[in-house]
């Protein structure tokens, strides 16, 4: 059975979800502040996390990166507020996705099934991609630059696995979002921009072998 953690500090949040989670067949702890989530990381395995932004002792940032110094779990991240620099951010610390407040449950549902079934999927490639500098091992779920190892979030890994992939075809941002998010995604189509300009910034040198396509989209050219 999945098990979902929640960290949100409104409860009627926390029960909304759960409710809609349970009927999915879910396992669901709750918690109510950042702190309690890497507490309950700490102790426990879950599939993804379901986090607010804004919460109490410990803000949902600071919450993801804690987690992530010891531990890889999927995060959704929940927030009252909208803006360019609060997903930036987000996807800097390694936020896989994000979802402003007000939302559809049902949609919140869709894309925590999309999560965990493209996590679990993700671990039984065997393959490796090299070109222009730049190897992935998907077994390993490694990337190095020039012989170095980098550190991508799980969005930048697939985006990079899937423009490898298909060296030399352009991919336009709906097409990214529909094969790397897995459904059509309601948000706004910049989120493609933003990780990929945090994928060319941890690429260095090689970051040209990421192209824009003036109008269309991205391509690799390695």
């Amino acid at each position: 059975m999945p098990r979902i953690l929640i960290a949100d500090d409104e409860p009627d949040i926390i029960a909304l979800i759960t409710r809609y989670a349970q009927r999915e067949g879910y396992e669901v702890v709750g918690v109510e502040d950042g702190s309690q989530a890497v507490k309950a990381c700490r102790e426990g395995d879950f599939d993804v996390i379901v986090m607010d932004v804004m919460m109490p002792d410990t803000d949902g940032f600071t919450a993801c990166k804690q987690i992530r110094a010891f531990k890889e779990i999927p995060v959704l991240m929940l927030s009252a507020r909208g803006t360019e620099y609060d997903k930036l951010f987000g996807f800097e610390v390694g936020v896989d996705d994000y979802v402003t407040k007000p939302f559809s449950p049902k949609e919140l549902m869709a894309r925590i099934k999309v999560i965990i079934s493209r996590n679990q999927r993700r671990g039984g490639s065997q393959s490796q991609l090299s070109s222009g500098g730049i190897r992935v091992d998907t077994l390993g779920h490694t990337v190095s630059v020039d012989g170095e190892k980098v550190e991508l979030t799980a969005k930048e890994y697939d985006i990079l696995l899937l423009l490898m992939k298909n060296r030399g075809i352009v991919f336009s941002r709906d097409k990214i979002l529909n094969e790397v998010w897995g459904y059509d995604y309601f948000g706004d189509d910049r989120t493609v921009d933003w990780q990929i300009k945090l994928l060319r910034n941890k690429l260095g040198e090689r970051r040209g072998c990421i192209a824009t396509v003036r109008g269309v989209g991205y391509k690799f050219e390695g």
